[in-house]
């Protein structure tokens, strides 16, 4: 699968195929894909938690309102910011720099054959329960449930021509 296909069979998958378990040389192979991903002047302010552990995912999936999935999915990666490690010229871009690490994460996923769907964190008020859950002080940024899809929904991204301006 090419870099084109990858981000054209990508998808929200929120049905999982229960008891799948991805071998960590394919986990690796996300976060490495993750941590490809540009950041300001490569200061890199991301860190990832890979929740294989059915107790905390759970906790994980009652604390944040939209992670149903997580009772499916075979594992949750939480991406986390590390905003100390943005000074000077480049202080706050992180929330870029880690959005771009996931998308990385979603389409690496796609190609080596599985789905995931990512729940925000930031900003919101469960950022706190996430830290707590993941005894980190790192901002919790994305929530990514990932498993063997047992649903292939219907592709809901779209070139818009109108929101484009030629100049």
């Amino acid at each position: 699968m090419d870099c084109t296909q990858a981000i054209r069979a990508r998808r929200s998958i929120r049905k999982f195929k229960p008891g799948a378990v991805i071998p960590r040389p394919d986990v690796e192979a996300m976060l490495e894909a993750a941590m490809m991903a540009p950041s300001a002047r490569n200061t890199r302010p991301w860190e990832f938690f890979v929740v294989e552990n059915p107790e905390l995912k759970s906790k994980l999936r009652h604390a944040h309102p939209f992670a149903s999935m997580l009772d499916t999915a075979s594992l949750a990666i939480v991406a986390c910011a590390r905003p100390e490690a943005q000074t000077g010229a480049v202080e706050g871009y992180w929330p870029l720099d880690c959005g771009a690490a996931v998308e990385n994460l979603l389409l690496q996923a796609v190609e080596l054959g599985y789905g995931a769907c990512w729940c925000g964190c930031w900003p919101s008020s469960r950022i706190s329960r996430l830290q707590e859950l993941l005894d980190t002080p790192s901002v919790p940024v994305a929530l990514i449930a990932v498993g063997v899809p047992d649903e292939d929904p219907p592709a809901r991204g779209f070139y818009q021509p109108d929101k484009v301006t030629w100049l």
